[in-house]
């Protein structure tokens, strides 16, 4: 079947058209890793199980519908509630969608036929959920390959595909996941033109909030100019997560904006903020994060800070290239940030004594990036073979593997003033003795700065994705031309 039709998602001249070709593509490369698994069983068929339609809690008001990831990255559908096959042997692929009532015409709209489906999503075949196994039987499928696995990263278990008389087949719970998210962890071109596509829009989304925030304004309205440009300029409905909008002392608060801290914050004259936010298109994710002085200038205190996180980023954009390993790409930027605290006269003492007691977990805890793709921290972070360091700081890492070409990450560095975290330094001898705890002290409730972008490995280096005012000099700079 010809998949160069018409584009399976658009939004408008402005948006960007995602043809269903992707997907395809997506479909050929996962039975062609399949099959050259030599313990592949005769008459394997793939079957996966998209996202369901959920209600809130106890009552029937729905929420915004999100495709589930995989199914997303096979098939690319939009509707709720739908399975999907796919024939290893022939690569031919089965669509299943809900059998809908008389009543869905009156309340949610038009009931398409199947044949609306097959077009739409240029698949071979189309059949109803209630038909899954009698149609299975029909094609004579042999093993079905379900998905179950580990999700590396939050440590939840996948959820594999269940229908009425499935036990009637033969099914293998282990061989899909590590190879589809493997096929996952390499994105295709058309999928990095997405990816580049949802930075673009979000760069631009970061811009706003810097141009228009003003002392006395609240985090969540600057969350809102955020959330509002990315809708409304670039069609991203959804964010990849939710977002961060810290100011002043919330900035030591690693992932703020949660329902405990809710971005409620009055923005204040001297404040920094660090605010992380990615909109997402078409499932697919961007993650950004900015750090700027409220009233558009640094101070002396804040621009230590912040060009010690420039620093980092841009010596590991230096280093990023196929070959690497992310874990070195972790310990370069602590090294930098923490050579960058001692000539600032925070900390004090031989930089490799540092980095063997783990001073940069003290200031950076989290890892330096992740995986990003149809989740903002995306699969294969962790495959059989890549171990996960106990030390402070690496075991935060949401990979420890080499790179390679076509993977997309996050580089993130960040310095943070947690209270809590550098008490236990304070009250450590191995690290205390590095600490200028007087010029430490002056620094408690600043927050931080961590500066993210989102880079493709490219063959010979990286492609920068995100396009904001990093340097001190432009963040300046595009501030005050906004207040003119």
């Amino acid at each position: 079947m010809n998949v160069t039709c018409r584009p399976v998602f658009e939004l408008g001249t402005n948006t960007l058209p995602v043809n269903a070709s992707l997907h395809a593509l997506n479909r050929t490369r996962l039975v062609e890793a399949l099959r050259e698994n030599k313990d592949l069983p005769k008459g394997s068929v793939v079957v996966l199980q998209g996202g369901e339609q959920e209600q809130r809690y106890c009552t029937d008001t729905d929420t915004v519908f999100r495709q589930e990831s995989y199914f997303h990255w096979a098939f690319g559908v939009r509707e709720a509630d739908c399975v999907g096959a796919i024939d290893v042997d022939t690569g031919k692929t089965t669509l299943y969608f809900p059998r809908l009532p008389e009543s869905y015409a009156t309340w949610m709209g038009k009931i398409h036929p199947l044949e609306h489906f097959q077009k739409k999503y240029a698949t071979e075949f189309v059949q109803y959920t209630d038909e899954v196994a009698s149609h299975l039987k029909t094609v004579n499928a042999g093993t079905l390959l379900l998905l179950r696995g580990t999700n590396t990263d939050s440590g939840s278990t996948c959820r594999a595909a269940a229908f009425d008389g499935i036990g009637d087949f033969k099914t293998d719970y282990t061989m899909l996941h590590p190879v589809i998210s493997e096929c996952r962890v390499i994105k295709t071109n058309q999928e990095l033109e997405i990816l580049r596509y949802c930075n673009r829009i979000s760069s631009e989304a970061h811009k706003t909030v810097m141009s228009k925030i003003r002392p006395g304004m609240k985090e969540y309205q600057l969350e809102s100019l955020f959330l509002h440009e990315c809708y409304f300029q670039g069609g991203c409905r959804h964010c990849s997560y939710t977002c961060i909008a810290a100011s002043g002392d919330n900035a030591a608060t690693l992932h703020y904006g949660h329902s405990g801290a809710p971005n409620d914050k009055t923005v204040n004259d001297g404040d920094m903020c660090l605010f992380d936010m990615g909109g997402e298109y078409y499932c697919y994710a961007s993650d950004i994060t900015c750090s700027f002085p409220v009233n558009g200038k640094f101070t002396p205190e804040q621009r230590i800070i912040y060009e010690a996180v420039l620093k980092a980023s841009r010596a590991v954009m230096a280093a990023v290239k196929p070959g690497v390993c992310w874990t070195d790409m972790h310990l370069l930027a602590d090294r930098v940030q923490l050579q960058a605290l001692i000539d600032a006269g925070l900390l004090h003492g031989d930089l490799e004594a540092m980095m063997e007691v783990r001073m940069g977990a003290v200031f950076m805890p989290h890892g330096l990036g992740h995986f990003m793709g149809l989740d903002v921290h995306d699969v294969g972070g962790y495959p059989e073979g890549v171990e996960r360091s106990t030390l402070p700081g690496l075991r935060s890492l949401r990979t420890a593997r080499v790179l390679k070409e076509g993977m997309v990450l996050t580089i993130e560095p960040g310095v943070y003033f947690i209270d809590h975290l550098l008490d236990n330094a304070l009250a450590d001898p191995k690290q205390k003795c590095f600490m200028n705890e007087e010029a430490i002290n002056k620094y408690r409730k600043s927050g931080g700065a961590r500066i993210e972008d989102d880079i493709i490995v490219t063959a010979d280096g990286l492609e920068l994705m995100t396009c904001v005012p990093r340097t001190v000099e432009e963040v300046e700079a595009f501030m005050a031309k906004a207040r003119q």
